[in-house]
């Protein structure tokens, strides 16, 4: 009976011993995975912010010319407009921004 106890506890602790091993192995490989991934993030996030700043600029350029155009035609819902246009313009800077400032 003794001899079971002993030959039990000797594979549960052989089998924590093993579990502790591979748990400590695979944490250490999703750490330096996790490095990488992060680098490699880091490497696009300048370059998509320049980009999306362009593109608010484009955005906002189109936006203004659009407006003008209904200004002169005399359209009544060209302040309706300038919000829209505005808005989108706006929230496509900001978005550079943020991702910039999240990300680095």
């Amino acid at each position: 009976m003794k001899k079971d106890i002993r030959k039990n506890l000797q594979r549960l602790t052989s089998f924590l011993l093993g579990l502790y091993c591979s748990i400590s192995l695979l944490m250490a490989q999703n750490a330096a995975g996790i490095d990488q991934a992060t680098s490699e993030i880091n490497s696009y996030v300048d370059p998509v912010s320049n980009m999306i700043i362009a593109i608010g600029a484009v955005v906002g350029l189109i936006g203004g010319v659009r407006v003008y155009i209904k200004w002169q035609s005399g359209d009544q819902d060209t302040q309706k407009a300038i919000m829209g246009w505005f808005g989108a313009c706006l929230f496509l800077i900001l978005v550079g921004v943020v991702i910039r400032a999240f990300f680095s």
